[in-house]
């Protein structure tokens, strides 16, 4: 059968795209790594998150890294330290997994090259499109995808075209009048983070219920904004659309004319079946991504596919920054205040967004997510000391029942550099015998002074609130959940690997559509802003088709 478009991938970059062009009437084969789960399936037990379900096993399935020691470059596998940059291979993707944090770009993020200069060694560059762009977009996502909030402006508050979210805030915990007292004092601005978890229902989704297990954690109800329930479960209604699950695309193969004439891709037992379309998008998270299109190198294309200028890999981004944290108890408010479960924290700091000099970026704040079997396992330790028996058993009692931890995730700009990319490797292969990614991350001085920053600033809203213990983990290694780049969006076909729509310079009937088309990530998460531009690139498919695929 010869599809209209075949889709790889079905997180937030492929949901947009599956969602429009099924409505327009369009024939659609989604092909997905991993399998396909719904609402029934998810449950809240930690075992199931931790063993490899939702992620391939790292002794079958593995990425390298590169990472700079004493001056020089060692690669070494992740099964050798556990450290995964697997996201959730299901239907939806790592948005399954989210804890939704909305926050939008800012329109400096669009051009900070031309705002804050070029830091040396480093490749930042101005967007080819500009916040005014994206506004609609994004104002699209808030209604389709859900998003809860209220909005209050603070020095750095975007433009928006509607006054407000269009689901209410959620629920939140009364240690937020702590926070919001010690920020008064401060003269600090907290405001109400938005969130891509729906508070009241729409269509088949339920509202959140509160479950106390939500980051890192499929949801149960449908109420968070996942690709899979907020846009691909209605996108089926049209009978427009099939997916193809446990999908391993292993090679895009082009013809005569450049273009891909068919997706290869591998079973679950290996067999090797084609999909033949007309138009490909490809939506498998920035690494995966880069890696598909470097291992699909024919007489086109002898370096990977859209990759004749050399471009596919390159100036890889993740987020920098880490988590200050600090414990409270009943000393600080009413114990059973603090340990009512469940209810969200939902403040954010942006007031140091942009200052004269430098980027910096966001706070999220955050109860420490309930894990209770990684919490205890930390427990075991009193400083070198091993504990057991009676002695752990009451520390892990005390802990659970009389006490809460606070997390600040601090979010800074990845700056892009020569030093961070993702290529492969021949000598290093999966199971399938498949070269895989190798990531190398080499970050920018500018990353770590602007986290400090921050740093400083979290530490001293804590210490205003009465936190005890309190503990900073900043780093300038990339987050393993937050991945962009490596097919950079651009005007200039020498520089990046997609024009303006996110179609590869090189190969017409290509577009990509996750976090691979960002070249620069601002200092969020970047959810928001892929569904946005997602959206973006479906309506310029839907009013280009026929030009498209002649």
């Amino acid at each position: 059968m010869m599809y209209d478009v075949c889709v790889i991938g079905s997180g937030a970059g492929a949901g947009p795209i599956i969602y429009e062009l099924s409505k327009q009437g369009l024939k659609i084969c989604v092909l997905e790594k991993g399998d396909i789960y719904n609402e029934k399936d998810f449950s809240k037990d930690e075992l199931v998150v931790r063993r490899p379900i939702y992620t391939p096993n790292l002794k079958d399935e593995y990425h390298t890294i590169e990472e700079k020691r004493e001056n020089e470059w060692v690669k070494f596998p992740t099964y050798e330290s556990g450290w995964s940059f697997w996201n959730g291979n299901l239907l939806g993707g790592s948005s399954n997994f989210m804890s939704g944090y909305f926050h939008r770009l800012k329109p400096n993020d669009f051009k900070l090259a031309s705002t804050y200069g070029i830091p040396k060694n480093s490749n930042i560059v101005d967007w080819p499109i500009s916040y005014d762009e994206m506004e609609a977009y994004y104002t699209k996502v808030e209604e389709l995808v859900g998003v809860s909030g209220e909005v209050q402006k603070y020095e750095f508050s975007e433009p928006r075209s509607t006054k407000d979210f269009p689901y209410e805030a959620l629920q939140e915990n009364k240690i937020v009048n702590l926070i919001d007292k010690a920020c008064d004092e401060l003269n600090y601005k907290s405001i109400k983070t938005p969130r891509a978890i729906i508070s009241s229902a729409k269509g088949h989704r339920n509202p959140c219920y509160y479950s106390n297990y939500c980051g890192s954690y499929p949801c149960s109800s449908g109420a968070k904004g996942s690709s899979r329930a907020s846009l691909i479960k209605d996108a089926l209604l049209t009978n427009n659309v099939e997916i193809i699950a446990n999908a391993f695309v292993v090679k895009l193969n082009t013809s005569k004319d450049k273009k891909i004439n068919s997706a290869t891709y591998l079973t679950k037992e290996g067999r090797k079946k084609e999909v033949k379309a007309k138009l490909f998008v490809v939506a498998a998270q920035s690494v995966e991504t880069s890696r598909l299109l470097l291992n699909s190198k024919d007489e086109n294309f002898p370096k990977g596919l859209a990759n004749n200028s050399g471009n596919v890999g390159k100036n890889f981004l993740s987020s920098s920054g880490g988590i200050v944290s600090a414990t409270f108890d009943e000393t600080n408010m009413n114990l059973k205040d603090l340990q009512e479960a469940g209810l969200f924290v939902n403040r954010s700091l942006l007031d140091w967004y942009y200052t004269k000099e430098f980027k910096t970026g966001t706070i999220d704040i955050l109860f420490e997510h309930a894990n209770p079997i990684r919490r205890a396992s930390f427990l075991r330790w009193n400083e070198s000391e091993l504990l057991i028996g009676e002695e752990l058993q009451n520390k892990i009692f005390e802990t659970f029942t009389k006490t809460r931890t606070l997390n600040m995730e601090i979010f800074v700009d990845w700056t892009p550099n020569d030093d961070s990319f993702v290529s492969v490797d021949e000598k290093y292969k999966d199971k399938y015998g498949i070269p895989v990614a190798n990531i190398r991350i080499g970050s920018h001085e500018q990353d770590l002074r602007a986290s400090k920053f921050l740093e400083e600033k979290a530490i001293k809203l804590f210490e205003k609130m009465g936190g005890k213990k309190i503990i900073s983990d900043i780093s300038p290694l990339p987050s393993s959940n937050l991945l962009a780049g490596g097919c950079r969006f651009g005007n200039d076909s020498k520089t990046s690997v997609l024009n303006k729509y996110c179609q590869a310079h090189e190969v017409s009937n290509l577009f990509v559509t996750d976090a691979s088309f960002m070249p620069t990530g601002g200092s969020v998460p970047f959810t928001w802003t892929i569904y946005a531009n997602s959206f973006r690139v479906a309506d310029y498919i839907k009013n280009n088709w026929k030009n498209l695929i002649t």
